[in-house]
């Protein structure tokens, strides 16, 4: 399946201003392709307790779950500054349970962007298998 990035840019960038982030002012916004090609989108949530903060992409990634899906292509992730961000080791991790090698287009709404394997981000990914 050929990855649309405009369409999975724009949904980010569109959930990257649902964020909720009073706390570190840093909002971010993820948009991920099943493999069905649906794109299923998530912000970070911060909390006071700052533990229970959950990450745009483990947003995503739960929602689609929730939604029935369970395998994933790629997913494009927006930050804010001069380069772009990359998912935290937790949000590696659990891509990974779903998709080990789907691509990781990072990006700022400036325009700085750069493609990943999730291998790549997750070389040795735990795994139970």
């Amino acid at each position: 399946m050929s990855v649309d990035w405009s369409a999975l840019k724009a949904a980010a960038l569109a959930a990257q201003g649902r964020a909720y982030a009073p706390y570190s002012d840093y909002k971010v916004g993820a948009a991920l392709l099943t493999a069905g090609g649906e794109v299923i989108t998530g912000c970070n949530v911060e909390n006071a307790t700052f533990g229970a903060t959950c990450c745009a992409e483990r947003t995503a990634v739960f929602s689609a779950v929730a939604s029935g899906h369970r395998s994933f292509t790629a997913i494009a992730v927006v930050t804010n500054g001069a380069e772009p961000g990359t998912p935290c080791g937790i949000c590696r991790q659990v891509l990974a349970e779903f998709g080990s090698d789907m691509d990781v287009l990072c990006f700022t709404p400036e325009g700085a962007e750069q493609v990943y394997r999730l291998s790549q981000l997750l070389p040795f990914a735990f795994t139970l298998k």
